[in-house]
């Protein structure tokens, strides 16, 4: 009877050590699952968010939209700025520094349709009477351009209007001399078309171009461009250039830079 006791003793011991054991065990594992330690890499896993979005478009309903593919979504630059350079058959490259924290996208769409050459020989077929040669547009219809476009990222807003009705306050420039915009068709639904402004734009009821960049080079041709004389296009409006303005390359980045330095022959 006294070793039935004594092994009876030992039996609660080891099931009471055994309990303790697995209430031990529970508890970790209940910490971890709270913790989520079994969740799946699906979850735990944090995917970059798009920094722009690429609306597609059908080719059967835009004829003169060319497929070109579509620039990245994720993991793109969204500060500084990036060299574009336009060379054309009127002058000295243009080069125009894109705005690369305000319109990212634009940047992106840029860079993406100079690697695909999309505009090299093609030609600026507008000049506006707003002060802005109009390019980006190979079918020369203002419906040519990718079969993807993009919303507005930069565009400038019209001050309030003066409390005092008396005096008449002055339209504000929010196209300066130099800047590049995008062309939406319809408004702010862009592509590859773009206009650079000649001369300051004061727009007195809306802004109807986001912002991609300003020229930083080049200005003398610019001037050139904006002084050639227009004539009627097929619709009868007086804005067909009266001489071709063909950008024969445009380039964006690393390749712009090689670009960028034109001759003294090319400067004259």
């Amino acid at each position: 009877m006294a070793r039935r006791a004594v092994r009876e003793r030992r039996r609660r011991r080891i099931l009471a050590g055994t309990g303790i054991g697995l209430a031990v065990v529970l508890v970790a594992v209940g910490a971890a699952w709270i913790g989520g330690a079994f969740d799946s890499d699906e979850k735990t896993t944090t995917e970059a968010a798009d920094t722009c979005l690429w609306s597609p478009l059908i080719k059967s309903d835009n004829p003169d939209k060319t497929d070109v593919g579509t620039p990245p979504s994720k993991d793109l630059p969204t500060t500084g700025t990036e060299t574009m350079t336009i060379s054309t058959n009127q002058g000295a490259p243009i080069t125009v520094g894109l705005d690369v924290a305000s319109a990212p996208c634009a940047a992106a769409s840029f860079t993406h349709l100079a690697g695909k050459k999309f505009f090299d020989n093609t030609d600026c077929h507008e000049i506006l009477s707003i002060g802005a040669v109009h390019c980006g547009d190979p079918s020369g219809t203002n419906n040519g351009g990718p079969l993807y476009s993009f919303y507005d990222e930069n565009s400038p807003v019209l001050p309030e209007p003066s409390p005092s009705a008396s005096a008449a306050a002055k339209p504000a420039v929010l196209y300066p001399k130099g800047t590049v915009t995008l062309v939406g068709n319809p408004v702010g639904s862009n592509g590859s078309q773009f206009l650079i402004f000649f001369k300051d734009y004061a727009p007195t009821t809306d802004a109807p171009y986001s912002i991609a960049g300003k020229v930083t080079g080049g200005l003398d041709t610019l001037a050139k461009i904006g002084k050639i004389t227009t004539v009627a296009d097929d619709a009868g409006d007086k804005v067909k250039p009266s001489q071709k303005i063909t950008i024969k390359t445009l380039t964006v980045g690393a390749d712009a830079a090689a670009t960028a330095a034109p001759s003294a022959s090319a400067q004259s």
